[in-house]
């Protein structure tokens, strides 16, 4: 089958490689019908997440249409449509009983070389690395999918591919970040990053009662689309003083919720950039936290900052005396996808939120590198490729 395969620093290659096999009862093989880029995709691409090997098939939020499944499998059949969570649970361990299933203990089979690093082992996802479990990504025209029956999700018929595509993800993610957030009715929320999961962040901050959501971001397409699709007041943080903007637009007081839906390649402006960029080139740090220091600074006493964007290791300069004295509460996490997914296609269905304007710049597998170019530079207003292999 063709796939498209990681080969380096920004070097991606169409490549013919096996099909996939069902190698336990659980699995099922999907056919891919569309996988979508993903910001996080980017970290791999520009070399900023170890164990990555020449030849691995990338991309982690798709959908597709199940073409066989192992003995094991109960609650998918063949011909099936359906919606692949990127994170990858059992659904027996103590973490996926609870919902927390990016946590899972049994789904990364290298979780010892996690542990070197984070010190217990997290849940494996696909097309994310060695660290993460080393599992073939999405952007092939075949998937395994492992544990099938508590990752794949028939779609129903009333929501389209456009729409249930990034519920494998981005939806998802947003969501948890709102959650995370614990947004209240008539709570001002600000979200750092208008791409796919920061736009989903805003809407599902509306969907929680939010009374104001404040995009943050520098290009005046994502801000555009913050304010025409997700209901957002905007600030280019290039044109004015976050902080001071968030305080004028709060009465003094700051947001209630911070989400920070960039990580660890934030961009910012003056010296502090040019710290971030310079500490990480020299390998003194391994994740630029301008965002994370910023939501620190703005968010109101006693506020909530919510961590979605990914950090790989270690990052400096964080203002821990704001944090402790302010009386903030930070949380951080990759999404439990699987515990959102039916009351996100119910929101879907009834209009409260919408991710189908991300779908900008559908094209085949062939175009992967120029599309992640594209996506990576931040050109032709692109929201998000949506590669469709079979087309």
């Amino acid at each position: 089958m063709k796939a498209l395969c990681w080969n380096g620093v920004r070097d991606l290659r169409v490549e013919r490689v096996p099909d996939p096999e069902i190698l336990n009862p659980k699995d099922a093989i999907v056919k891919v019908t569309m996988s979508s880029v993903c910001g996080s995709d980017l970290h791999l691409i520009n070399g900023f997440v170890p164990s990555m090997k020449a030849g691995d098939i990338i991309g982690h939020e798709f959908i597709g249409e199940v073409v066989e499944t192992g003995a094991g499998v109960k609650n998918l059949k063949k011909g099936d449509r359906v919606v692949v969570i990127s994170v990858i649970g059992c659904g027996e361990c103590q973490y996926c009983k609870e919902e927390t299933w990016s946590l899972c203990d049994n789904s990364n089979p290298n979780g010892l070389l996690q542990e070197k690093i984070y010190q217990y082992p997290t849940a494996g996802i696909f097309g994310y690395s060695h660290l993460f479990g080393g599992y073939a990504g999405s952007h092939a025209e075949y998937i395994r999918v492992p544990f099938a029956d508590h990752g794949a999700f028939k779609i129903p018929e009333d929501i389209s591919d456009e729409k249930a595509v990034f519920v494998s993800d981005g939806v998802p993610t947003g969501y948890m970040a709102a959650e995370m957030a614990a947004v209240k009715p008539g709570d001002i929320v600000a979200v750092w990053g208008a791409g796919g999961v920061g736009q989903m962040a805003m809407q599902c901050a509306y969907a929680m009662g939010a009374e104001r959501v404040i995009a943050i971001d520098r290009l005046d397409y994502r801000l555009a689309n913050a304010a025409r699709y997700s209901g957002a007041d905007i600030i280019n943080y290039e044109d004015t003083d976050v902080l001071e903007e968030l305080k004028e637009a709060t009465g003094g007081r700051g947001p209630d919720c911070c989400i920070d839906a960039v990580g660890m390649e934030a961009h910012t402006t003056g010296i502090e950039h040019v710290y971030d960029k310079t500490k990480q080139f020299l390998r003194l740090e391994s994740d630029r936290a301008a965002v994370l220091r910023q939501a620190i600074a703005a968010c109101r006493k006693g506020g909530t900052v919510s961590i979605v964007g990914v950090y790989a290791g270690l990052v400096d300069k964080i203002p821990m005396g704001l944090f402790m004295n302010k009386g903030l509460t930070i949380r951080g996490g990759q999404m439990h996808g699987q515990k959102y997914v039916p009351m996100l296609f119910d929101l879907i269905r009834r209009e409260i939120i919408n991710p189908e304007f991300l779908l900008t710049h559908p094209v085949s597998l062939e175009a992967g590198q120029k599309a992640y170019e594209m996506f990576n530079d931040k050109t032709n207003k692109c929201m998000r490729a949506v590669f469709k292999p079979f087309n």
